[in-house]
């Protein structure tokens, strides 16, 4: 027996407390990367082969190995297996704050690249139509990109913006913004709305996750000054990456 394949030994896993086993199974884990005994890059027994070591269902397996992959402790890669991953700070976005991708990671230090999943002009979809306030008639220009940061990737974007503004594609090299900014249509507020979701087949191979992985989706609409509509942009940022955070206060008017 490897000594990997010892930390699964059914002895240790009884040996824990009274928890729901899954969560028996994830600190069993846990303690092991604690102590050094498995270290980066380890590989993991698979789920079947957990699952017969300690006498458990393989449904209490991959819920226990899907939330340490969601915590980055594991690392689940397609026709490979399971291996010890390296958790790595997670990126916190101040919701109140108007800034593109480029220049968030910016002003972390953060290298950004971009990978073109297609750039175009087109004619807007009727859901475009409607969100950016431009006619059916109306050309757009519609830029979808993997959003990687030092060499990571965290988020796929979806971004249109009516003709008008941006008639070049070649102008969007790395940052949007800076291009709208160029062109004197740099947004000034934006309406965005958050909510989970689980990242379907394409664009968990894109962000080098599994199928059904969780994700937050962002819709933005940005204004210019005036208040006219300069871009709607729908993004997958990765769910074990990235909080969005933002900052509350109460009202004067309900403080006793």
């Amino acid at each position: 027996m490897t000594p990997v394949v010892k930390i699964f030994a059914i002895e240790r896993f009884h040996k824990a407390d009274s928890a729901p086993l899954y969560l028996r199974l994830k600190k069993l884990v846990q303690d092991a990367i604690v102590a050094d005994e498995l270290k980066q890059g380890d590989s993991v027994p698979s789920e079947r082969d957990v699952a017969e070591l300690l006498q458990v269902s393989r449904v209490t397996v991959r819920k226990a190995f899907l939330e340490l992959v969601n915590e980055g402790l594991l690392v689940q890669r397609r026709g490979s297996g399971t291996f010890v991953g390296n958790p790595k700070p997670r990126l916190e976005q101040p919701l109140s704050r108007l800034t593109s991708f480029s220049e968030d990671m910016r002003l972390r230090g953060i290298k950004t690249e971009a990978q073109w999943l297609s750039r175009e002009t087109r004619l807007p979809t009727p859901e475009e139509s409607l969100k950016l306030s431009v006619s059916p008639s109306d050309h757009v220009v519609r830029f979808h990109r993997l959003r990687s940061a030092d060499g990571e990737p965290l988020a796929i974007e979806d971004a249109v913006v009516p003709h008008k503004f941006l008639p070049n594609l070649e102008s969007v090299e790395n940052s949007l913004y800076d291009a709208l900014d160029a062109k004197g249509f740099r947004p000034v507020r934006a309406l965005q709305r958050l909510h989970a979701v689980a990242l379907g087949s394409v664009e968990a191979k894109l962000l080098q996750l599994n199928e059904g992985s969780p994700a937050l989706f962002i819709e933005r609409i940005s204004y210019l000054p005036d208040g006219r509509i300069v871009e709607y942009t729908r993004s997958h940022y990765r769910g074990d990456s990235y909080d969005f955070v933002a900052e509350l206060s109460i009202a004067p008017e309900v403080r006793s």
